[in-house]
């Protein structure tokens, strides 16, 4: 099941407080601006810095 588009709506990057938006293949949330990518584990977004990884370490 996707992340809800309302709660995509109000989440924001921890970091940067900036947008984020979900990958394509919907393993997680990325923040442009940063360029890290937060996972999404059982349907739940972690949006924890800790958490995090930046663009490299995800492919």
């Amino acid at each position: 099941m996707p992340i809800d588009e309302k709660l995509l709506e109000i989440l924001a990057c921890p970091k940067c407080k900036g947008d984020i938006k979900l990958k394509e293949d919907e393993s997680g949330l990325v923040c442009e601006t940063c360029k890290l990518v937060y996972p999404i584990k059982d349907e739940i977004p972690i949006m924890l810095l800790e958490e995090a990884k930046s663009f490299g370490e995800t492919k």
